[in-house]
């Protein structure tokens, strides 16, 4: 049978919920009224084509690109799923990170295609060695998937790894797909987008965890205008006419990025200040540290980490993302840029939960 379903997905929807949700993977949400728009100018209905220009645009000017590269989708779970359908064909040879996001294993798995895996490591601070993707590529291999940051543990790849991964993805007509949703969460210095590396990249992304505007579903690929026309196309299949007045908020969104950005990283900074407090004080988890990105995957140092989960939920009100949906069940992750009193107050029961012991 094939391969239907996200399990991650169906637990952050229906058990992932606690007064002290760190299961979160984006920052805070805005409501309308924080975004300063006129709503005289939002409409239900608007053009059907390929593509609102003014928001293809705004996406292009945003990453200095050429409108004709940009493909919208509805967030970058569509993004991912319309770069892999149009690159890859049933059987092709993928090549994915590990520990990796759920949900690009299930795209992978649903497209029926044969997966081979690189590994991270902890030990390497969830680097990417270029030697281990060497090691592991074929030439049978058509794509290379990583994140960056890095889902689950907000690693950073750094430009001139990016660009050995794109000479050995070259070197055996493979292209390199690189998720690049947290990336605005490097916020000195912020990296240009990977696909000016090259016509080999290919990169998705959307507004919905460094910006707050998640229910705008504002997502993207980047690729050159072959692939991205062929992308077009193929989402016809999925959601072949978006919702217009999502368009029209997004442009609005991007007019304001800065805004929404800075406001968003007052929370993140403080919380990872309290994590890397809580981190010097707890020896029963580790985790590895970054100065960006949202997420921290800790490891539990000792005891079944799905009984510590449980019990931190269902006695303490807290939630965690289990590892296993990210390959490593001795794992969990949290998130940052919430509230930062309830991140906080979220550690502190992490704190009681390991002094119960299992």
């Amino acid at each position: 049978m094939r391969h239907k379903h996200s399990d991650y997905m169906q637990w952050s929807k229906t058990e992932s919920r606690a007064r002290f949700n760190l299961a979160t993977s984006g920052v805070a949400p805005i409501s309308l009224r924080d975004l300063p728009i006129n709503l005289e100018e939002l409409e239900i209905n608007g053009g059907d084509s390929y593509g609102y220009a003014p928001l293809q645009q705004a996406i292009a000017a945003h990453h200095k690109v050429d409108p004709e590269c940009v493909v919208t989708s509805a967030g970058t779970s569509m993004a991912n799923h319309l770069a892999m359908a149009a690159i890859l064909e049933c059987g092709d040879e993928v090549l994915i990170e590990q520990p990796a996001y759920g949900p690009i294993l299930d795209i992978a798995q649903y497209l029926e295609v044969n997966v081979k895996r690189f590994r991270r490591t902890e030990e390497n601070g969830w680097a990417i060695d270029p030697a281990e993707v060497r090691r592991c590529v074929t030439p049978k291999t058509r794509l290379i998937v990583i994140t960056n940051l890095h889902n689950p543990t907000s690693a950073f790849t750094s430009e001139s790894v990016l660009r050995e991964i794109g000479e050995i993805a070259r070197s055996v007509g493979a292209v390199v797909l690189v998720d690049e949703v947290y990336l605005d969460a490097v916020y000195e210095n912020t990296p240009r987008t990977s696909f000016h590396l090259g016509p080999h990249f290919v990169v998705t992304s959307s507004l919905t965890k460094i910006y707050g505007v998640s229910g705008l579903r504002c997502g993207w690929i980047l690729a050159q205008p072959e692939l991205a026309w062929k992308m077009r196309r193929l989402n016809d299949l999925y959601s072949a006419t978006p919702v217009f007045p999502g368009e029209l908020l997004s442009v609005a969104a991007f007019q304001h990025l800065d805004l929404l950005r800075e406001g968003a990283r007052r929370i993140v900074e403080a919380d990872r200040k309290l994590l890397r407090d809580f981190l010097k004080q707890q020896r029963a988890v580790s985790a590895v540290g970054t100065e960006w990105g949202t997420t921290s995957f800790m490891r539990l140092m000792k005891g079944d980490a799905k009984v510590f989960l449980e019990r931190l939920r269902s006695e303490f009100d807290t939630s965690a993302v289990p590892g296993r949906f990210f390959e490593m069940s001795d794992h969990f992750r949290i998130g940052m840029g919430v509230k930062t009193e309830m991140f906080g107050e979220g550690l502190n029961r992490i704190s009681c939960a390991l002094g119960r012991g299992d």
